[in-house]
């Protein structure tokens, strides 16, 4: 397993989005490589851990990597937030980085490049090959609206509450080809289909395929999309051992031939909406039922599926202690709300997203 971490940078007085990743990038290099680069926005950074099979060697890459960067935006005068969306306004549109890709996607999708400095988590797990892939995406789709709700981290957008735990799943959500994949009945139909998005300008290559779950199109791996950019690497490490535990289940149900549980996309679809809107604190659909429950006992059921699996691999100790520190102290979006209400000023939710000292079970993690 392994992950990528977008990170907005911020100036430290105004707490404005900066537009100088490349300086910062540039700075880190020195220790990170090609481990960081630049994003959609020269507000962004992008990082990438190695591949991993120990989560606590994975975690404490996470925590390493985000420390490094944060010390070369220290060093260009800046600071580091990881948020799904900006917290206060920024120019729209934005200043894109430099590079041939961004100007085709920006000349293809025009006003939809304007509001994508939106920053996600994305957890990579190995796989074998395209087949398997697919059969791991089909039977953990339901399971997307959860981890929605888990890592809700979005509530803010040009300086106000938006209302939902994660505006950047609504945001990201407008691009053409997004939200839960397909079911997918071989690799020749993921191929056709992907054929024909390329065939009529819906994506600029394999790359715009912005499905929650994909196959990714340079490494052998299964992506999964649906997560803001965590708050801590705590939270990062959650997301990332649940995922592979999800994807090791998942093996073992198709090994055993049992058929993946299909619920209608429309419902899918609500389900996903209604974890960005509410997270944790909510409600979400009970895709098997079609009937509202608390989202903490959907991510509760989650676990429940998934201790074997998180047994296997020594991992059970460590999620309890994240997870029981998440639901002590909320989700992201939970944590920016509650930095708000202390004072009733926006640009406390910045400076709680710099604060070097974490302060809850999960972000000790």
């Amino acid at each position: 397993m392994g992950a990528e971490e977008e990170y907005l940078l911020v100036d430290p007085v105004t707490r404005q989005v900066s537009a100088e990743s490349e300086k910062v990038v540039a700075e880190a290099a020195g220790e990170l490589g090609d481990r960081v680069g630049t994003e959609l926005t020269r507000y962004q950074v992008e990082v990438r851990t190695d591949p991993h099979t120990s989560l606590t060697e994975f975690a404490e890459q996470v925590r390493s990597t985000r420390a490094t960067v944060a010390r070369a935006a220290t060093r260009q005068g800046l600071r580091i937030i990881s948020s799904g969306t900006p917290i206060l306004a920024q120019d729209t549109p934005p200043p894109l980085t430099a590079g041939r890709r961004y100007a085709r996607s920006a000349a293809m999708f025009r006003a939809l490049d304007e509001e994508q400095s939106v920053c996600a988590c994305h957890i990579h797990v190995g796989v074998p090959d395209l087949a398997t892939a697919l059969q791991i995406s089909n039977h953990l789709r339901p399971w997307i609206p959860a981890l929605i709700a888990l890592t809700g981290n979005s509530p803010y957008w040009a300086g106000r509450d938006t209302g939902y735990a994660s505006w950047r799943t609504m945001s990201w959500g407008r691009w053409p080809v997004a939200g839960p994949p397909p079911y997918f009945e071989s690799p020749t139909h993921f191929e056709d289909v992907t054929a024909g998005f390329i065939a009529t300008g819906t994506v600029l290559d394999r790359g715009g395929l912005y499905w929650d779950i994909r196959p990714s199109h340079h490494v052998p791996t299964l992506e999964f999309r649906m997560a803001d950019a965590t708050a801590t690497p705590g939270e990062t490490v959650l997301l990332a051992g649940l995922i592979r535990a999800m994807t090791q289940t998942a093996l073992q149900a198709i090994t055993a031939r049992e058929p993946a549980f299909q619920p209608r996309p429309e419902m899918l679809r609500a389900a996903c909406w209604r974890a960005a809107r509410d997270g944790l604190t909510g409600e979400g659909i009970d895709l098997h039922t079609g009937r509202l429950s608390p989202a903490i006992d959907q991510v509760e059921q989650l676990l429940a599926v998934l201790q074997p699996a998180l047994h296997d691999h020594g991992d059970t100790d460590l999620i309890h202690t994240l997870w029981t520190g998440q639901r002590t102290h909320g989700n992201g979006a939970d944590r920016q709300r509650a930095a708000h209400r202390k004072r009733g000023t926006v640009t406390d939710i910045v400076d709680h997203l710099t604060q070097p000292t974490p302060h809850t079970a999960a972000e000790n993690a």
